[in-house]
């Protein structure tokens, strides 16, 4: 079935980046079982001795003004990342803010109801369909975004260290991601500074002549000054993040009491929770990591349990609604979507290696 790109789109190599592409079929059904088992787990504890009379009366009785500047603002925050984004790829090629961030909201829809973070790999899809370039160096660009996102992540964790004693769990996954930053930044920074003999020598070989493309184009981000302003521009995205959080505590009237920091620390879980592969809507998870950090600041856990279901309610549905709405606008569907991503990353190998239209 013709996909209708230009040819530079049908002879990406496969380029393994986000967690959804778990190469072979036996590894990606045993990680989806493994995922979903884990977040059932998580979920069965999470609704565990849950009073629902009372979790109903709570939704009944939130601060309706703080729910809707937390919706809208937690909207808002991905206009960041999409400004971000097109600074990462300026160097390469011009990419408006409203295209960016049509397709980081399908992908955030499709992280809603695909697992394993399907959505990474879609928006990558979708942007390199609209703007006409490689879906490698789409992928590459996430990848910068992911990395900018991970070292101030990891400073951010250091921060709530000095403040919070946290569970060896999440120590664990901060020190795990600092060990995942480090490797993928030293993979990009060669890329991007590469000598440019050793990139002819290597485009010499007619089957790596997507890897030309895409060290040409790394090469042209990592010496451009837009780079700095988006790593730099990383930080207000991820500290802003606090404020949803903070407005749904504002909203729950058990929780009104908690300070701001407070709100940052449960900031910080939360991102470190979704670091790992996810089910649908990080449902489970969420909840779990929510409810860890709250019984940190004396909060008790029937108050937290209640609260994490609100505070991934309020975060979600919005999330969808807005991606459902990106999608539509599309013309597709999102499984259609899922499966012409998948198949541009990963190319029948006489596709990839038998198509010489690569833009130079």
């Amino acid at each position: 079935m013709k996909s209708g790109f230009p040819p530079l789109f049908r002879a990406a190599e496969p380029v393994t980046l986000p967690w959804c592409l778990v190469r072979g079929k036996s590894r990606s059904v045993a990680l989806f079982v493994a995922v979903n088992i884990v977040s059932l787990v998580c979920l069965i504890w999470a609704l565990r001795g849950v009073n629902f009379r009372q979790l109903f009366y709570d939704i009944a009785h939130l601060g309706w003004w703080w729910v809707s500047f937390a919706a809208l603002t937690n909207i808002l925050l991905y206009y960041i990342q999409a400004w971000r984004w097109s600074l990462v790829l300026a160097p390469v090629t011009r990419v408006p803010v409203l295209q960016s961030s049509r397709a980081i909201f399908v992908g955030l829809y499709a992280n809603e109801v695909l697992p394993l973070r399907s959505g990474e790999i879609i928006r990558c899809y979708l942007l390199a369909r609209w703007s006409e370039i490689p879906m490698s160096v789409a992928l590459a660009s996430a990848l910068i975004e992911r990395i900018f996102d991970g070292l101030w992540l990891i400073t951010a964790l250091f921060f709530t260290l000095e403040r919070v004693h946290l569970p060896p769990i999440i120590r664990d996954a901060g020190f795990f991601l600092a060990l995942l930053v480090a490797v993928c930044a030293v993979l990009l920074g060669i890329a991007m500074f590469w000598r440019e003999r050793t990139l002819d020598r290597i485009a010499n070989a007619r089957w790596l002549s997507w890897a030309h493309v895409l060290i040409k184009d790394l090469h042209l981000i990592g010496h451009s000054r837009f780079l700095y302003y988006a790593f730099f521009l990383s930080l207000p995205f991820l500290v802003l993040q606090v404020i949803p959080i903070y407005a749904v505590m504002q909203a729950f009237h058990s929780l009104r009491q908690l300070p701001l920091i407070d709100s940052f620390a449960i900031t910080v879980i939360l991102r470190l929770n979704s670091v790992v592969p996810q089910a649908p809507g990080n449902i489970g998870t969420f909840q779990w990591a929510t409810i860890r950090g709250l019984l940190l600041f004396g909060v008790r856990k029937n108050v937290a349990q209640r609260f994490s279901f609100i505070l991934w309610g309020i975060l979600t549905l919005p999330m969808v609604v807005v991606g459902f709405i990106a999608v539509a606008l599309t013309g597709m569907k999102i499984g259609q979507l899922h499966i012409e991503a998948h198949g541009s990353v990963n190319p029948p190998a006489s596709v990839a290696e038998g198509d010489p239209a690569i833009r130079s």
